[in-house]
């Protein structure tokens, strides 16, 4: 199936981003709003208590399972959000490198954000998207 993303990079801004800046998906592309993938056990559980890494990582995991679900994949992911429960750089250093290669080469446009709590005891990470396919 063709890809429906286009990624843009801008020379005019920093390099330092490992992200695109920008994503356009044409007029004919149906668009898939995520709700934000959580750390869930399929029984509901809180997975990898603790460990924003390993929460990241089921995070990501589940929202495979929903773009499969609507008929797309991580590469068909035109945006991001990365919400992290905690104000140290390095606990959303830990969720985003999960995050960033589980994308590989596809440099979606993200933005990562600690905030205070999530909706779940023990959650730490939780994972909003926003894809786009050309259905044929």
């Amino acid at each position: 199936m063709p890809s429906a993303i286009t990624l843009i990079r801008s020379a005019s801004l920093s390099d330092v981003a490992q992200y695109a800046y920008a994503a356009t998906a044409p007029a004919e592309s149906r668009l898939i709003f995520l709700a934000g993938a959580c750390p869930l056990n399929e029984d509901g559980s809180v997975a990898a208590i603790g460990d924003y890494a390993g929460q990241a990582a089921k995070a990501i995991e589940n929202m495979q399972t929903a773009l499969t679900a609507a008929g797309a994949s991580l590469q068909d992911v035109i945006s991001t959000r990365v919400l992290v429960a905690s104000t140290r750089q390095e606990d959303l250093g830990a969720a985003w490198k999960i995050v960033r290669e589980s994308f590989g080469e596809h440099d979606v446009p993200s933005t990562l954000m600690g905030v205070t709590v999530l909706g779940y005891d023990d959650q730490l990470v939780e994972i909003e998207a926003v894809a786009a396919v050309l259905d044929s």
